[in-house]
């Protein structure tokens, strides 16, 4: 599928829907409850854990670094992002499911 999206545009999507630091967002997936949520498929880590530890890596690398298979893991990225915000639970989401998963893909709601 075609693209027209500047790398310019996907970096800056990507910064809008990433909210949390390399640092913040490594600490998180060390956690019990990063580890517990979100879809696995064969292995023992979820999807969404899986791009966390990649989200770390696009962070941490100088823009002129990037490569085309970290946009698109950019765009999946923020793709993701905006349709879990759309989804949002009734109540306080501190503690839920809904939360932690976008926190794996590197946004904290709550931020």
């Amino acid at each position: 599928m075609a693209d027209d999206t500047s790398p310019v545009e996907i970096r800056r999507d990507f910064e809008e829907a990433v909210n949390m630091t390399a640092s913040e967002l490594e600490h998180w997936l060390e956690t019990d409850e990063a580890q517990e949520v979100g879809q696995k498929s064969g292995g023992s880590e979820s999807t969404g854990h899986a791009s966390g530890r990649r989200i770390v890596e696009i962070l941490r690398r100088k823009k002129h670094d990037l490569t085309d298979d970290d946009r698109d893991h950019m765009r999946k990225v923020t793709g993701y992002v905006h349709r879990h915000l759309a989804q949002r639970p009734d109540g306080d989401v501190e503690h839920s499911r809904w939360r932690y998963s976008l926190m794996n893909w590197g946004h904290d709601p709550l931020k």
